[in-house]
């Protein structure tokens, strides 16, 4: 088991340093993380590319999370009843590949969207409330970072209150607060009232 475990997470770690964004941005010869924001993620390609290339970006995200949470789920199989450690292993090292890829110089993104694809493995009903949090406080902010956090941290909250494994709780936490972590800019631009908000018009967005 130990091994089906450790090798759960190097295949999540290989996988999530596909970093979509910035695959993606070599289709069009921009390297994303020298351009907006910096950050290897959805939001900054939205931001530099415009929304098809967003939309890549989301999807292959949001793929990587979730299949090597299947992965890992498959190679290790239920440790306790109703606990997965393969599959929490295996979505924890998804992000941490998008966040410090292996491919592209260990500088990725933040790891919103692949966060999300690994929790909503874990507990579809948690993430789902994570998920109408975020969309609540971008559409009254129109702050992606904000919104990001606070779903975040409410996904370990939300898995608590409806009795998850404690291991899952943990890993959810530790997501949330990894995702905290990296939005360390954007927390000091968002108390200077210098944060960019969310635009889907290409005039807003330069």
């Amino acid at each position: 088991m130990e091994l089906n475990i450790a090798l759960s997470a190097v295949i999540g770690y290989l996988l999530g340093s596909l970093n979509t964004s910035i695959i993606v941005g070599k289709l069009y010869k921009i390297d994303v993380r020298n351009h907006g924001s910096g950050n290897a993620g959805a939001t900054n390609t939205l931001r530099v590319l415009g929304k098809g290339p967003a939309l890549l970006v989301v999807l292959g995200d949001f793929l990587k999370g979730a299949i090597a949470c299947l992965i890992g789920r498959y190679l290790v199989g239920e440790t306790f009843p109703q606990v997965y450690a393969g599959e929490y292993i295996g979505g924890l090292f998804a992000v941490l590949g998008h966040n410090w890829p292996v491919y592209f110089g260990f500088k990725g993104g933040k790891g919103v969207m692949t966060s999300f694809a690994v929790v909503l493995m874990f507990s579809p009903l948690a993430a789902l409330i994570s998920l109408l949090c975020f969309i609540v406080i971008v559409a009254l902010t129109r702050y992606v970072s904000l919104g990001s956090m606070i779903g975040a941290v409410l996904f370990p909250i939300a898995a608590f209150l409806l009795k998850e494994p404690a291991l899952m709780v943990a890993t959810g936490a530790f997501l949330g607060l990894l995702i905290v972590v990296r939005h360390r800019s954007n927390i000091k631009r968002l108390i200077a009232g210098e944060e960019k908000k969310l635009s889907f018009s290409k005039k807003e967005r330069d």
